[in-house]
């Protein structure tokens, strides 16, 4: 019984470690590759449905802005549960919180989606750009275009 005892805060100790690594794995982590500069930073949005998919910010779960290093850049989106989602990410180069566009409503700075889904004649949608995501840690690479 005393071993027992004398086990427990071990056991506890070794339980709540487990459980905040379990915690610190349930992550999206996305790697936004194709940059053209350093300039300005990198806006990343995760979407659950294709309400405002890609171009409101508003309607998304999670965003988040990110610096621009080598060219390169990551956006981490965590606590999201099981699901189907879609992330939708731009270059801000001038860093004003949006994707700049001429008088067509083209983006004039650099946009990518999950999946590297493209638009024709238009954004992306979001049932190209959906991925399951399980629980755990899941890897992404968006590349950027021009």
């Amino acid at each position: 019984m005393r071993k027992t005892l004398a086990c427990l805060p071990l056991m506890m100790v070794v339980a709540l470690v487990s459980s905040r690594q379990a915690r610190a794995e349930a992550l999206i982590h996305v790697e936004v590759v194709g940059l053209h500069n350093d300039l300005g930073q990198v806006g990343c949005t995760v979407f659950s449905s294709p309400d405002g998919f890609p171009t409101d910010p508003g309607k998304a779960l999670q965003k988040t802005l990110t610096p621009i290093k080598d060219k390169k850049a990551t956006c981490d989106f965590s606590g999201l549960p099981a699901g189907h989602y879609a992330i939708a990410v731009m270059h801000d180069e001038n860093s004003n919180g949006k994707v700049d566009t001429n008088f067509l409503g083209i983006p004039k700075e650099g946009t990518g989606a999950s999946n590297d889904a493209r638009g024709s004649m238009g954004p992306p949608k979001f049932e190209d750009a959906t991925f399951e995501y399980a629980g755990g840690r899941k890897d992404l690479t968006v590349h950027i275009t021009y």
